[in-house]
């Protein structure tokens, strides 16, 4: 049975136990958990978690608008009431691969699909870059909001939404760093704060005039580096299929894969 609530600390008090028996798999309802409880903005959202006939919670999804629902990682046998009790409002979902193909078996195919794979970082390589890696700062901030969008704009996702209020938000975070070479930013990465123990890169973006010359990888190290030393216990990032690339890159720097998932759009 799903029981739904737009208060995310009885969404807590329901689910949290269940999110941190998988604190890898279920990075992304946790990290979302962990930034609505530390204030961000999170307007008409809704957080609901399933129970088993035995009484135990054993799923949980979530949607804090203009993001997709978010699945966590649960059985299947969650997602055809999920279809039901929503009545089909589910224009975005992302969850694990095999959830958002049984939706499908639901809704039908979707119109858009973002095949998308977990890595989590083993051992760290820190790459020969040029350059080196800070935390980004309220003076980075015009920057920052331009890179964003630029980022949405580019992986299809960004749909002119103003990413202002994200980039106040993860800079008083201390979640952003810049790589800089000849005293310039040249690439960024956001890093999530740690929850159950793990944080999150993403994104990654490196503007079109200086790729191609290790930026991204470089980033990617320096602030998995922090957060190895500095903030959680383990480190992981979502990567595009579609960009063998990336993939490759983040390998090269000690990322291994652990899931496939998906981001499904079911309505422009």
């Amino acid at each position: 049975m799903w029981t739904f609530t737009a208060d995310v600390e009885e969404y807590a008090a329901a689910a949290e136990a269940f999110l941190l028996t998988d604190p890898v798999g279920n990075t992304v309802p946790l990290t979302v958990l962990a930034n609505v409880r530390g204030g961000m903005p999170a307007d008409e959202a809704f957080f609901g978690w399933w129970t088993g006939a035995d009484g135990e919670v054993r799923g949980a999804a979530f949607r804090t608008p203009p993001h997709p629902v978010g699945l966590a990682r649960m059985a299947v046998e969650t997602i055809a009431p999920l279809a039901e009790v929503l009545k089909g409002d589910l224009p975005e979902v992302q969850g694990p691969l095999e959830l958002t193909d049984a939706l499908a078996e639901h809704l039908g195919p979707p119109e858009r699909v973002m095949a998308e794979r977990l890595y989590r970082l083993g051992d760290l390589s820190l790459p020969e870059v040029s350059g080196r890696g800070r935390l980004a700062g309220p003076a980075d901030f015009p920057l920052l909001v331009s890179w964003f969008l630029a980022f949405g704009d580019e992986v299809g996702l960004g749909l002119g939404r103003d990413p202002s209020e994200q980039v106040e938000h993860r800079l008083a975070g201390r979640q952003l760093f810049l790589w800089e070479d000849d005293g310039a930013p040249v690439s960024l990465a956001a890093l999530s704060p740690a929850a159950g123990g793990v944080c999150r890169i993403g994104p990654v973006y490196t503007p079109p005039a200086c790729r191609r010359r290790g930026y991204g990888a470089a980033v990617t190290a320096h602030a998995s580096r922090v957060a190895l030393e500095e903030r959680c216990e383990q480190v992981v990032l979502f990567t595009d299929l579609a960009n063998p690339t990336s993939n490759k890159v983040y390998q090269s720097i000690g990322y291994v894969p652990v899931s496939d998932y998906a981001q499904v759009t079911y309505r422009g």
